[in-house]
């Protein structure tokens, strides 16, 4: 099975050259006159060197000029951070790529970041636009919200979680307007992730889960305080909008006596992958994650989407509308298969042992 679903057939179209205009006349050398063969032999020769330097000096302006005509600008826009994201640039330019669009040649993408900063993220929408974009690769709620509040009509291809509920479109068979993507599912699945937790720290009586109260994805602290009464447990925020208040975070989830942490899907999070690994190991709580990017770094678990294919798939949809394609008519996919992985390594030096049950399970097992 695919691990998403959509549809990747579009007829592609051939980008067109704007007419340079007429060349201007080439004016001829003065005669020369010679009475020695070999001389006047030199002479021709030179002569023919200039008129076909000369015609290369005036035409190359021309050629540039078709160049540029064939060459679009494609935004790629993150609210996280370009480390986290390298094998997401990766997955989209390959994709892109593959539908006939090379960075650097006929299409050039101009990067982005808002490093979990969302206040610079309209500053950077509005740059983008600027810049004469075609359409626009916005990852994250925030930069998808921004992209949507700041045009109608530059076409947008997001990474996003539950799109609907997020207002980025009103439905995803229907996207409409010039808005279309990828729903990642990211809050559906908070409930899953507890059952997760519940099964590698069944003792566990009070759970901390870290969310930036400044994120649009509301709906994820509703959801994980209905889980955790169907599972009798007590799930309690901890709060988070800046680096500092990370650290601070975690204090408080000590205080607290937290058995275990829920990190949220928040790009501010992602952005500071490392550090909240670093947190998690020094106070020794066992995390789980929404992205297998934090375990990679040393996270303890983690469950949901690919990524870099959900960037593969927007790579996808960019290379359909340059090529002709309008965003309502392509619905949002979602993806059809959710990875859970373990670092071992972590476990072993938390102390944890993690059940037959869910090691048969898991997708992927680091060592």
């Amino acid at each position: 099975m695919r691990p998403f679903s959509g549809d990747d057939q579009c007829d592609a179209q051939r980008p067109t050259s704007r007419s340079s205009g007429p060349l201007a006349p080439i004016r001829s050398p003065r005669p020369v006159t010679a009475n020695v063969g070999q001389t006047k032999g030199v002479i021709d020769m030179d002569r023919r060197t200039f008129i076909a330097g000369t015609s290369a000096f005036l035409l190359a302006p021309v050629a540039a000029e078709a160049q540029s005509a064939r060459t679009v600008i494609v935004g790629f826009l993150s609210s996280a951070s370009q480390s986290f994201s390298k094998d997401f640039i990766t997955s989209f330019r390959e994709s892109l790529s593959e539908a006939g669009f090379l960075d650097g040649q006929n299409v050039n993408i101009e990067y982005r970041w808002a490093d979990g900063h969302y206040d610079r993220l309209p500053g950077l929408v509005s740059d983008l636009i600027n810049r004469g974009v075609a359409v626009i690769a916005a990852g994250g709620p925030p930069a998808a919200l921004a992209v949507k509040a700041a045009t109608s009509t530059i076409p947008m291809v997001f990474i996003a979680s539950d799109a609907v509920p997020l207002g980025l479109v009103g439905s995803l068979n229907r996207p409409g307007g010039n808005v279309t993507g990828v729903s990642i599912l990211a809050t559906s699945l908070w409930p899953k992730r507890l059952e997760l937790v519940n099964e590698f720290a069944p003792k566990t009586a009070s759970i901390a889960m870290l969310v930036n109260p400044r994120s649009k994805e509301d709906a994820t602290a509703t959801a994980i305080q209905e889980a955790a009464r169907k599972l009798g447990r007590q799930v309690f925020l901890v709060t988070a909008t800046t680096e500092r208040e990370i650290d601070s975070s975690f204090s408080t989830a000590v205080q607290r006596r937290a058995g275990a942490l829920l990190v949220s899907t928040d790009p501010l999070f992602t952005s500071r992958s490392n550090q909240i690994v670093a947190l998690a190991g020094r106070y020794s709580l066992p995390a789980m994650y929404g992205w297998r990017e934090h375990v990679l770094a040393g996270g303890l678990m983690s469950y949901g989407a690919s990524l870099p294919d959900a960037w593969r798939r927007v790579g996808v949809y960019t290379g359909r509308i340059l090529k002709g394609a309008k965003p309502a008519d392509l619905p949002v996919e979602q993806p059809t298969k959710f990875d859970l992985v373990i670092n071992l390594k972590t476990a072993k030096a938390l102390g944890l042992t993690i059940p037959p049950s869910l090691l048969l399970r898991a997708d992927q097992l680091i060592e």
